[in-house]
């Protein structure tokens, strides 16, 4: 049993996780008395995990990462209507009375960095149509963009939550040619490490495009390289883990981040 205050991620996989040293960081720095962990969890344990949790007053909550998402919204409750908007919960904290919620901080981790670019009318593609993709397009439901085409190997799935967001777009293949865009988004778990390579032909984005890759490990990733090799601006998946971890760190822990360490938090999620 913990004798301070605690969070976790949990997921399965999990070993792969750097929300731990995320949170250690910011509680090492702002001298709290908590701690952070990874918990391995696989989808026949969720239940039972968060049944035992609820028991422990210290627990704070924890992160959802693959592939609980979806399921652990049948555990908790949901008073932000996270199920019926985004679809995907990606953190559980306790209330004031000690019950259950769930909520997500993926669509404002994700849309933190692009606050600034003017994305109003202009056409993105995204890649993927799992719980991230949800946060993506409930995100850019959220600020009026054009035409956004899916990439998924389910062309039917992917349609379907364009439809769900009030998007307009199409859905498409693998195989199919990218079309012109001012954001790609990689919001699948291809080029992840231990996953397929996400192979894709981005000869036909302008110059301009900005290609953002919600994968962290690597850092580097495939696809960031190729748009590299073609002088396109790129955004890591680093980018997005930090941001939402911020916005859990606060929630379980009652502070904001400090986030002026950001330099020194990336060069040791880097090591």
């Amino acid at each position: 049993m913990k004798s301070v205050p605690y969070a976790e991620v949990i997921g399965d996989p999990i070993a792969h996780s750097k929300s731990p040293l995320i949170h250690q960081f910011w509680l090492e720095k702002l001298g709290i008395d908590a701690d952070y962990q990874m918990f391995h969890v696989k989808p026949d344990q969720l239940q039972s995990y968060i049944a035992e949790r609820k028991k422990d007053p210290l627990w704070r909550g924890c992160n959802v990462t693959l592939p609980h998402k979806l399921a652990v919204m049948d555990h908790v409750s949901d008073p932000g209507d996270v199920k019926g908007s985004i679809g995907a919960m990606n953190t559980i904290a306790r209330d004031e009375r000690g019950h259950l919620f769930g909520t997500n901080t993926d669509a404002g981790g994700f849309f933190a960095p692009l606050a600034d670019i003017p994305l109003a009318g202009e056409e993105i593609i995204v890649v993927g149509a799992g719980g991230a993709a949800q946060a993506v397009l409930f995100a850019l439901s959220r600020i009026d963009v054009g035409a956004v085409t899916m990439i998924n190997r389910n062309v039917l799935k992917a349609s379907a939550l364009l439809a769900r967001f009030g998007l307009k777009g199409q859905a498409l293949g693998y195989e199919a040619a990218l079309p012109p865009a001012k954001l790609l988004v990689n919001a699948s778990p291809l080029g992840m490490a231990g996953q397929e390579d996400l192979i894709l032909d981005l000869d036909n984005l302008p110059a301009d495009t900005i290609v953002y890759d919600l994968v962290y490990v690597p850092l580097k990733t495939k696809l960031l390289k190729a748009a590299k090799a073609r002088g396109l601006e790129t955004i890591d998946g680093m980018t997005m883990l930090i941001g939402q971890a911020a916005v859990a760190f606060e929630i379980f822990f009652g502070q904001a981040p400090p986030l002026e360490y950001d330099d020194e938090l990336r060069k040791r999620l880097q090591a």
